[in-house]
Formats: C-alpha cells, sequence, structure tokens
C-alpha cells in the first residue's frame, strides 16, 4: 500500500475565516483532520463527509492526547494511505511544536507539507485595535511563551534581557503565569506603568480585553475572571487601543444567533450575520427533498405551453422546476409564451440570472398582496402552473380561482424535518448560548418546535425570536413563541437589518 502524506495546517487564532486558501483546500482534500482545541471547529464543515475526524486538543490540564501519541497518530493514518490534516491553532511553527511532529514524519519516511498559518501573536492584538508595530511607538516585537512551569524556580525565559527591549512584547499563553511575567519585567528594570493588554478568545466573538499595567495588570485580570486562551501584550501600542478598535464595535459583536434555515441555504444568512460581528450557529429544521413521484410535474412540463402563467414561489421552487426539465431534456424556448410572476427579490434574482424577464413582482409576499397585483393581469380562463412546496397555503390557490383562473398546483418539493440533535439544541439553550432564534418561514417555525418538544418552549422565554415577516409571525406565536423582531422587508437582507437595528436601538 502506498503511504499517505500530511498537512501541518495552522488554523488560524479563533475567526475561521482567518484559513488561508491553501490550509482550506487540504482540508478539502483530506481523508483524516487531527484539530487542535484552538483550531474552529466549523473549519471542520469544509471536510469531506466522509472524512474522519479526530480531537487531539490539549487544554492545560487535561490532554486528549499526548504530544507522543498525536505523532503515532499521524504516522499510523499515513501508513494507511490516507491523506491527513494536521489543524494546528494559529502557526504551525510558534510554539505549536508542528517541528516535533515532522521530525517523526521524518523518521517514518512520510511525506509531508507544511501550511503556514495567521499566528494569534498578530492576529489577536489587531482584533484588539492593537498594531504591534506603530511609527514613533514601536519599531519590533517580540514573541515569547508564557508557558512556563510555575513550580520552577529558575526561569527559561531570560526576562533581563527582555527588560532592555524596547519594542512590543507578546507572550502566548501565559495567562496562567502573569503575575510571574510582570515582577520579572519590573525587577529587571521596566516601569510599573508600562501599558500591558491582556485579550481573551481573541479574534472570536468570544474576545474580552483587560488593559492595564505592569503593577495592576493581574489584579485586573483576577477581578474580570478573565483565563486561557489568552494573550499578553506589553508595550505602548497597547494605548492605541481606544482609537484603534474595530472588531469589538460591530454591531452583533457578541451576539449568538441561531439559523434554521436549510443547510444549503444557511451560509447566505450566516454570512450576513458574521459581517456584523455575530457568531451565526447553524441548526437546519428544513430539508428540501425530492416529491413522492414525478408525474404532476412531468405533465405539467409536457402541456407547458398551455400556460399562461407560471408563478414561482420561492427559489427552491425555481430550481426544482428547471431541475426537472432538465433531466426531461425539455427546452426552456418552450416557456416564450408564459408570463412569469416571482414572490420575493431572491426568486426574481435567480430567474433574472437565468435570462428570463418577470412579468411581476409583487411588493407584499402573501397571498393577499400578490393577488392584489395580479387582479390586473390575468384574465379569466388563464390556465396558472403554481410549482412549488408540498406543504405551501392553499390561500393562493383560491384568491387565484376567484380570479377566473384555472390553477395547476404542483408538487416539485418536499420539505422535511432532518436528522437533529435534540440535546445538543437542549444544551445550547440551557447555557444561554443564544440570543436570537431567527425562522425565514412557517416551516423552519413547526419543525423547530417539534425537534425541541413543546414542553421545552418556556427555554425560549429568554431568547429574541427574530422572523422574516408576517406569515411567519402567525406561525410563530400560534405555536406559543413572543416575536422581539420581525423584517421590514421579507427578505433575508431585511431580517438581517432589523436585528441589526434592534440592538442598535
Amino acid at each position: 500500500m502506498a503511504r499517505g502524506k500530511v498537512f501541518l495546517i495552522g488554523a488560524g487564532p479563533g475567526d475561521y475565516k482567518l484559513i488561508t486558501v491553501k490550509g482550506l483546500e487540504c482540508i478539502q482534500e483530506s481523508d483524516v483532520i487531527l484539530y487542535d482545541r484552538l483550531a474552529s471547529e466549523k473549519l471542520l464543515c469544509f471536510a469531506r463527509e466522509d472524512a474522519e475526524r479526530i480531537f487531539v486538543g490539549k487544554a492545560p490540564t487535561n490532554h486528549a492526547y499526548s504530544q507522543e501519541e498525536i505523532n503515532q497518530l499521524l504516522v499510523q493514518k499515513a501508513l494507511e494511505g490516507k491523506t491527513v490534516a494536521r489543524l494546528k491553532g494559529g502557526d504551525p511553527f510558534v510554539f505549536g511544536r508542528g517541528g516535533e511532529e515532522i521530525l517523526e514524519l521524518i523518521k517514518n519516511q512520510i511525506e509531508f507539507e507544511v501550511v503556514p498559518g495567521v499566528t494569534s501573536a498578530i492576529a489577536v492584538p489587531a482584533y484588539a485595535g492593537i498594531p504591534v508595530t506603530h511609527r514613533n511607538v514601536s519599531s519590533s516585537f517580540h514573541v515569547i511563551t508564557g508557558h512556563e512551569d510555575p513550580t520552577k524556580d529558575e526561569n527559561v525565559i531570560d526576562y533581563e534581557a527582555l527588560a532592555k527591549v524596547e519594542g512590543t512584547l507578546i507572550f502566548l499563553m501565559g495567562v496562567n503565569n502573569l503575575g510571574k511575567i510582570c515582577k520579572n519585567l519590573i525587577g529587571f528594570g521596566q516601569d510599573e506603568n508600562r501599558p500591558v493588554a491582556v485579550i481573551m478568545h481573541g479574534t472570536t466573538q468570544h474576545q474580552r480585553m483587560v488593559a492595564g499595567t505592569l503593577g495592576n495588570i493581574e489584579e485586573k485580570v483576577l477581578a474580570n475572571e478573565i483565563s486561557n486562551p489568552s494573550i499578553i501584550i506589553v508595550g505602548e501600542v497597547v494605548s492605541l487601543s481606544p482609537m484603534l478598535q474595530w472588531f469589538e464595535n460591530k454591531p452583533l459583536f457578541g451576539k449568538r444567533v441561531l439559523v434554521t434555515r436549510t443547510r444549503d441555504q444557511a451560509s447566505s444568512l450566516s454570512k450576513r450575520i458574521e459581517a456584523l460581528g455575530g457568531e451565526a450557529i447553524e441548526f437546519p429544521t428544513i430539508k428540501i427533498e425530492r416529491p413522492d413521484h414525478y408525474d404532476e410535474i412531468d405533465k405539467a412540463i409536457g402541456e407547458i405551453k398551455k400556460y399562461q402563467w407560471i408563478v414561482f414561489t420561492s427559489v427552491n421552487g425555481v430550481q426544482a422546476f428547471f431541475d426537472r426539465m432538465k433531466k426531461l431534456r425539455f427546452d426552456i424556448r418552450l416557456l416564450h409564451g408564459a408570463k412569469l410572476c416571482a414572490i420575493g427579490p431572491a426568486t426574481a434574482k435567480v430567474l433574472e440570472d437565468m435570462g428570463f424577464a418577470i412579468e411581476y413582482i409583487p411588493e407584499e409576499y402573501r397571498a393577499e398582496g400578490i393577488i392584489e397585483g395580479l387582479a390586473e393581469k390575468i384574465k379569466a380562463g388563464d390556465q396558472v402552473l403554481l410549482p412549488r412546496a408540498d406543504i405551501a397555503r392553499e390561500l393562493l390557490i383560491t384568491e387565484l380561482e376567484r380570479l377566473g383562473a384555472k390553477v395547476d398546483n404542483v408538487h416539485v418539493y418536499r420539505t422535511v424535518i432532518p436528522e437533529q440533535n435534540r440535546g445538543l439544541l437542549l444544551e445550547f439553550l440551557k447555557n444561554e448560548d443564544i440570543d436570537v432564534i431567527t425562522f425565514t418561514s412557517s416551516s423552519t417555525v413547526r419543525n423547530f418546535i417539534q425537534i425541541l418538544g413543546e414542553e421545552n418552549i418556556g427555554m425560549l422565554s429568554t431568547k429574541k425570536i427574530a422572523v422574516i415577516g408576517p406569515i411567519t409571525e402567525e406561525t410563530a406565536k400560534a405555536s406559543g413563541l413572543n416575536i422581539d423582531i420581525m423584517a421590514g422587508e421579507y427578505t433575508i437582507d431585511g431580517l438581517v437589518t432589523a436585528i441589526r437595528e434592534y440592538y442598535q436601538r
């Protein structure tokens, strides 16, 4: 059997988007992922579904695997002929023990590559508005391990030399030794009033910074319950933070938002939340599947020339309809005689990107508003095709028929509840890790309640509920939920804007 290959990948300091392009490609191609405690678990979402995931994280007082065991695990998986991604927080060679792992690979004649990562020594201060160098303030920076054995009397670090350095001092993994670090720097001549910052969970939505001086920072850190993982920055550049701070000023910073859309659609909402500084927790409560049979849609496509109107109510409906046309090898030019109605700007955009002209886009995305606009356009006797979900409301059909239209309501896809972990959801809610729960359709509400269990609805009383529009709001209220936020425009952008404005108020 051919030997595999190991990629030592720097996963960055916490924000999963700081992974390099090459690092992401290696994750996507690997058979096995060995990941650290400080490597964002969101990076695992980019791995192949069949990839083996192994947590090898090490906390100061708890090691899932010893370093020697990790070394042997890398060798073992590679000897099985597998491509292995070794995800390490920050950069593999900045106090990451990457060199030790490579020596073991060399010893066993295993091919490897190193993919450098963004080190926390630079990224974490940057996210706190602290440049590690700044003109006329600091012309150098120095990265030092803060992870000395506190029981040792002798220092591994040469504090006498460090105390003479005028540049920025950055200590990684040193919060438990903060008192010793400060005492030694002052003891060897540094001013006790020299600025110091300690940043916990840097580059993530849990980032917290405490600023002080060499003389008082230990007391402040204890008072504010700052713990690992944290880094320490010593130097005058710390004083620039109030002016250069940007990350913690984002409107949704520190907010965790539960996204209940389908897994395929969740990313668009998640990206908007993350752009505003929030953390998106994806918990899909809906899954799109093929219809039980294609008899109805195939019949409608076969008679496509008879329709004067085709009304698309969702992006899913558009995609399912045209996927079936393609499967049946039908020429989309056969649609030339039908006028298209698109409910919602997202639906319209998908059709326009395909080259279609939209006859009508209602300003209001509910049946009553749709019919008001179509009343002057649809004539009695017009044939209308309505390709949509199996659980869509009947009101639109009723109202179209009142106009005299002949409606073919065709189920082009089914919405089902995906397999989900109720225990995980309850854990999220019990630990108050969620600030906002978003619902983008009535289906997401109903399925969420079914997964949660009606007996647990009371757990939502401290969460903010955000809905995309009045139909979803009605369903949520009927399910016993109190609505805090509703989109002014019934779109994903409108929902995010409403959440942002809520917190800005």
